[in-house]
């Protein structure tokens, strides 16, 4: 497949959405963030996702001109609300404030209610890890894909967490996943793609393996923990759903619009973020100190056989993101057509 560098891929977003309507300055920051996706590996929710959120906007169903604010907010928390924008605005505004609040505070939580899809979560739990903080990120997905354990109808959807804690010496630990076996954004990206899905990501209303991902209206993704153990990952996508939808009044359940399916309505999509200030709990260099002894240990520790090397969470994606700095990021011929298609539609040319 071809391989694009980040700059031309950049360029081209933030041109489309512009052309769609969206100031100048917010198409750049969604570009950069979408375009960082692509650079660490999320091939499900970078430039993959342009098309669809260029039809969103045209169809109504996001607000090219968000007046993002906040709503309620005390020492340590805030609510805010997106203003049905691109969820990249709301949640770098919603990141930057919980970074604020925690520089007083020592930690602080902010939950975004009327967002949009985002991305990966990983790019918003990085940033107070930049701010030698702990950042946490959890999200409502923008589809239900999942029915609660022992069910069939889909009430629960993918619902992440991400986890980003600074080191000192060695990388940030970044653990970025879904409450399912597999995102629904690597679902799409096989379909496009002309792959089968392994076993094991997703059953059909029977229990049968589903690895047609054409075919994924049939079934639902399984659940973290798979036939035996998925009931922990049902839990865990109720409870991440609940923190950062139902806490904000955004949407969860039945509530939760398909977004895939459905480009004219609003999600209401809702997502938090929390950022706690390492310095508020002792002295910053010693907490660094005990992370790089932590990841040394780890990294360092007997290996079972058929195992080269133990990672850490985000030491591959990190590898990936230099890997695509260097030679470009990888854009499937299927893809690369869609993006062609949209540039020539919306005036800004051929991205290749």
């Amino acid at each position: 497949m071809d391989r694009l560098h980040a700059d031309a891929l950049r360029t081209f977003t933030g041109k489309a959405f512009e052309q769609v309507g969206v100031p100048g300055a917010d198409a750049k920051t969604i570009a950069e963030l979408m375009i960082e996706a692509d650079l660490q590996g999320s091939d499900g929710h970078g430039i993959f996702r342009l098309p669809q959120y260029i039809r969103r906007i045209e169809a109504g169903g996001v607000n090219p001109r968000p007046k993002i604010r906040v709503e309620r907010e005390r020492a340590a928390m805030a609510l805010v609300n997106g203003d049905n924008g691109m969820g990249h605005l709301a949640m770098k505004f919603a990141a930057k404030l919980a970074v604020e609040k925690a520089r007083e505070a020592g930690s602080a939580w902010v939950g975004v209610r009327w967002g949009n899809h985002a991305g990966p979560a990983s790019l918003y739990a990085r940033m107070p890890a930049r701010e030698n903080m702990i950042g946490m990120y959890f999200a409502v997905g923008n589809a239900n894909h999942l029915p609660p354990w022992g069910g069939v109808e889909m009430l629960l959807s993918t619902n992440p967490i991400a986890v980003a804690i600074p080191g000192g010496e060695e990388p940030p630990i970044v653990l970025d996943m879904a409450t399912t076996v597999a995102a629904f954004g690597k679902v799409k990206t096989k379909a496009q793609r002309g792959e089968q899905m392994p076993e094991g990501w997703m059953v059909d209303r029977e229990g049968r393996p589903l690895t047609d991902p054409k075919r994924a209206h049939e079934g639902f993704l399984l659940p973290l923990g798979g036939h035996e153990g998925g009931y922990k990952g049902y839990g865990m996508a109720l409870v991440f759903g609940i923190l950062a939808g139902t806490l904000n009044d955004a949407a969860m359940g039945r509530d939760v619009i398909d977004f895939n399916a459905d480009d004219a309505s609003p999600s209401n999509t809702g997502q938090a973020l929390l950022a706690i200030d390492v310095a508020a709990f002792g002295d910053l260099s010693d907490f660094r100190k005990r992370i790089d002894a932590l990841s040394r240990d780890l990294r360092g520790s007997e290996r079972m056989k058929g195992f080269e090397r133990i990672y850490l969470p985000g030491e591959q994606s990190r590898a990936r993101h230099a890997e695509r700095s260097r030679l470009g990021v990888p854009v499937p011929p299927p893809l690369l057509a869609a993006l062609n298609q949209l540039g020539e539609r919306l005036g800004i040319g051929r991205l290749a």
